[in-house]
């Protein structure tokens, strides 16, 4: 089991920056990727970036290439998403996710943990 603890969201203006934190106990060692998902109601959970735990290898969706840093700590355990120059349609629940797979990596659905979501709201 591997548990997951996001932190860092809030309410922003168009252009500003935030940095949410996801923070991982457990059997982490099993970790593949680590990602990044975020959600707005009645749409599916979109895929963001992810990194590979033990190499740092970095996956970014295009809309947010250019603006958003993913990396990782493995002495904290802890992930991180860098948003700069963000925009009202970033504003979601923004979700930490653990995979042990090597494969797929932007899809939900092989993704066997989760966090419990952070608000990030952009205002324009």
């Amino acid at each position: 089991q591997v548990q997951l603890v996001e932190s860092g969201g809030g309410l922003v203006q168009a252009g500003d920056s935030l940095r949410l934190s996801c923070a991982a106990s457990g059997r982490t060692f099993s970790t593949y990727f680590m990602a990044w998902f975020r959600q707005t109601p009645g749409e599916e959970r979109e895929f963001v970036a992810a990194i590979t735990w033990n190499g740092g290898e970095t996956v970014y969706t295009d809309s947010v290439k250019g603006r958003f840093t993913i990396s990782r700590d493995k002495g904290k355990n802890t992930a991180y998403l860098q948003m700069n120059g963000l925009r009202p349609e970033d504003t979601a629940v923004y979700y930490c996710a653990a995979t042990s797979s090597s494969y797929a990596v932007r899809l939900s659905r092989n993704y066997d943990y989760w966090g419990q979501g952070t608000q990030v709201t952009v205002s324009s």
